[in-house]
């Protein structure tokens, strides 16, 4: 429930503080480079330091094939108006085609227990930012987060990952969800997620693609802050990232666990984040002559 159990929402296009907004911009740029930025695992490898294998980085991924007169394909694919869907089955089918399983994240990572949401739930940020489960609005053709998390082991915690993906009716209102995000982080900078787990101290910040180091996503948003909830151990790194193409959002949350570095949960919002773009590129995306 909530971003932290899966969905973004958005309105406008806000900006975060100048401060969150350059830390920010440094999770940005691990978008175009920590998926990548080693060879056979993410930075730090996994809790034991074991070196965990990477998903394709958005550039890398995005950027592997050439157009027709031999120059790089862009990062950011054009999209087909007439690949859109234009129903909620079509939709759905989508979807399908976007989300990921868990060994994108690497063989650590597992299933979690339920797996997937309920198809026809909307959570919603109440005005006293406790957050409440609704059904879809009426933008909203299909929806669905998947639940990871690698277990608790060799005294390090139980890592919680939420992978979401939304598919809006038109281009305009999955942009309106990206910034509604932001506007909620501003309002309500503590959040209930449900009885006994909340989010703390929220700053994020949205990008426009070619703003500052958003190369990879048509409207990129950012969240950062800790969590505390049960079996946490006291408050841990939260993080949050969210993409858009065309008329859908991708976005993965990360909660982390003692024992498990910052940098680690980083890479593994990188690498879940990256490849959803990338496969909404590919299903929606013109293709190159």
């Amino acid at each position: 429930m909530g971003r932290s159990g899966g969905h973004g929402r958005g309105r406008g296009h806000l900006h975060g503080h100048r401060g969150p907004l350059r830390v920010c911009c440094r999770l940005v740029a691990g978008l175009l480079v920590l998926a990548g930025c080693t060879s056979g695992g993410t930075p730090g490898g996994g809790p034991d330091g074991s070196a965990r294998p990477s998903a394709p980085s958005p550039s890398a991924a995005a950027g592997a094939g050439t157009t027709g007169a031999g120059s790089p394909a862009p990062l950011v694919p054009e999209l087909d108006g007439q690949r859109q869907p234009r129903n909620r089955a079509e939709a759905r089918a989508l979807l399908d085609r976007i989300a990921i399983d868990q060994d994108v994240f690497g063989p650590d990572v597992q299933r979690s227990t339920p797996f997937e949401s309920d198809p026809g739930s909307w959570p919603v940020l109440g005005r006293d930012c406790v957050w409440r489960t609704e059904g879809l609005p009426p933008d909203v053709l299909a929806t669905s987060t998947r639940r990871f998390h690698i277990p608790a082991a060799d005294g390090r915690g139980r890592v919680r990952i939420h992978a979401t993906v939304t598919v809006h009716r038109t281009r305009e209102e999955s942009g309106w969800e990206t910034a509604r995000a932001m506007e909620e982080v501003l309002r309500c900078p503590n959040q209930v997620v449900r009885a006994g787990e909340e989010l703390k101290g929220l700053w994020g910040a949205s990008l426009y693609q070619g703003e500052q180091l958003n190369g990879w996503s048509e409207d990129a948003f950012s969240e950062s802050g800790e969590w505390v909830g049960e079996g946490s151990g006291g408050p841990r790194p939260y993080r949050w990232s969210q993409g858009q193409f065309g008329p859908v959002t991708v976005a993965v949350a990360g909660k982390g666990a003692a024992g498990f570095t910052e940098e680690a949960l980083v890479a593994l919002v990188v690498q879940g984040t990256g490849r959803m773009m990338y496969r909404a590129g590919q299903a929606l995306g013109k293709v190159p002559r």
